[in-house]
């Protein structure tokens, strides 16, 4: 039996909690699966005196994460403080500095810093490992990362953010308002007290930076994402798309177009027989397309206690077992330089609705106006009840032909001025099978 593995834990919140708790109850197995103990041996958090639901007096505590990074009689860092910067940097770069396996499950850290992290981490010859930081208990990245070396990825898309796609399920299945469903996403715990960083795309922006690294040999580059949250999506707009035969989902999109990557965050329109429009709830799913084994599903729960804590003891487990792989795949000194598609050049079919004047001839106007900017129209829907307690607006939904990004934008611009159009109109991409 090899010595015990011995760990550092720097944050216990719900996910560090978590850990500890599944490691306690589950301790004989994995010490039966690694052949050897895992013991936590020391701890960090914001307070010490919390209600923990477990006794923290068998560890030794430190006030400062960066002076337990440091601590020689450990052997893996597990930094679940979160933030992109700040303590949680400070300390897993001391611990990789000081020789230590680092286990995270902090999405803003690897995609902000995962290239300078990685390098260190080869360097000092230790593991760098994040299977957390992406959609909870999915385990999308040893796919990525292992099962799937054998192919050429192509595409890389999902649902990454569960407290987005509990929202727009509860608008789909209720008609609620976007701001009274997340109200009570808050109150069950599924949105924090300032969402922004969930319904805004940020998160799910910065989990498809690193499934694109992952994925095409890149150097992660956070900025080169394009993001759109779903803050404009209305539940007459979930309607609609239901009606042209489309569920409405915040997806992170990554793909090459030649030569060139694609990486964007946006609530998109996917064909209700697809297996994202299945998605529903607090569950994430992401798909994968290889060059030989095709397109591939992974689909759990993105986040909570149980779910990432069990991200988070994988890896741990990986770290005993002495499976060290190299954080992004390949090492970071092969990582490429991507050159960037701008969303300006993308190409599909659109969702385009505006609330027209309710009076003879507007709709005329309106389908004129996009001929000008020449958008071709497949199909086009008047709804004849009015918008609640504004019954001189009408809601009108066209369907385009494929066009390009700066052609709908031209169009966008047209018709926030049309005298015939109230209120700015809404864009949403739709994503074709």
């Amino acid at each position: 039996m090899k010595e015990p593995l011995k760990l550092a834990i720097a944050g216990l919140g719900t996910v560090g909690g978590g850990v500890v708790k599944v490691l306690t109850e589950e301790a004989k197995r994995i010490e039966a699966l690694c052949g050897r103990k895992i013991e936590i041996v020391a701890v960090s958090a914001r307070h010490r005196q919390h209600d923990r639901g477990f006794d923290i007096d068998a560890f030794r505590w430190y006030d400062d994460p960066v002076a337990m990074a440091a601590d020689p009689d450990s052997d893996v860092f597990v930094e679940l403080i979160g933030g992109s910067d700040g303590a949680a940097k400070l300390a897993v770069e001391q611990a990789l500095a000081s020789g230590k396996h680092v286990v995270t499950a902090n999405k803003a850290l690897i995609a902000h810093h995962g290239t300078t992290l990685a390098r260190m981490a080869e360097e000092n010859q230790v593991a760098l490992q994040f299977e957390a930081a992406v959609a909870g208990g999915v385990p999308i990245i040893k796919a990525l990362r292992e099962g799937l070396v054998a192919n050429g990825i192509e595409r890389v898309s999902g649902i990454l953010n569960g407290t987005c796609n509990y929202i727009l399920t509860v608008m789909e299945t209720s008609g609620r308002e976007y701001e009274d469903v997340l109200a009570d996403a808050q109150k069950l715990g599924y949105a924090e007290a300032d969402p922004s960083f969930d319904v805004g795309g940020i998160d799910a922006a910065h989990k498809l930076t690193i499934l694109a690294s992952l994925a095409f040999g890149t150097l992660p580059d956070f900025d080169q994402v394009y993001v759109e949250g779903l803050e404009t999506v209305t539940p007459l707009d979930i309607r609609l798309a239901d009606d042209f035969g489309y569920k409405v989902r915040l997806l992170g999109i990554a793909q090459r177009d030649g030569k060139r990557m694609e990486l964007r965050v946006h609530p998109t329109l996917v064909g209700k027989s697809s297996s994202l429009a299945a998605v529903t709830g607090v569950f994430n799913a992401v798909e994968v397309v290889g060059s030989h084994v095709g397109p591939v599903m992974l689909e759990g729960r993105g986040a909570g206690e149980g779910p990432t804590a069990s991200a988070v003891v994988a890896d741990i487990v990986d770290v005993a077992r002495g499976n060290i792989a190299q954080p992004f795949g390949l090492p970071a000194s092969m990582l490429e330089e991507a050159s960037y598609k701008p969303i300006s050049d993308h190409a599909g079919a659109y969702y385009l609705r505006v609330h027209a004047v309710d009076r003879a001839g507007s709709m005329a106007e309106i389908t004129r106006a996009l001929a000008e900017a020449e958008v071709s129209i497949e199909r086009i829907v008047q709804r004849k009840d009015p918008i609640p307690e504004e019954d001189n607006r009408l809601p009108v939904v066209f369907i385009t032909h494929d066009t390009d990004e700066m052609t709908m934008q031209r169009a966008m611009a047209l018709l926030a001025k049309h005298k015939d159009v109230v209120d700015e109109p809404l864009l949403i991409r739709i994503e074709q099978e």
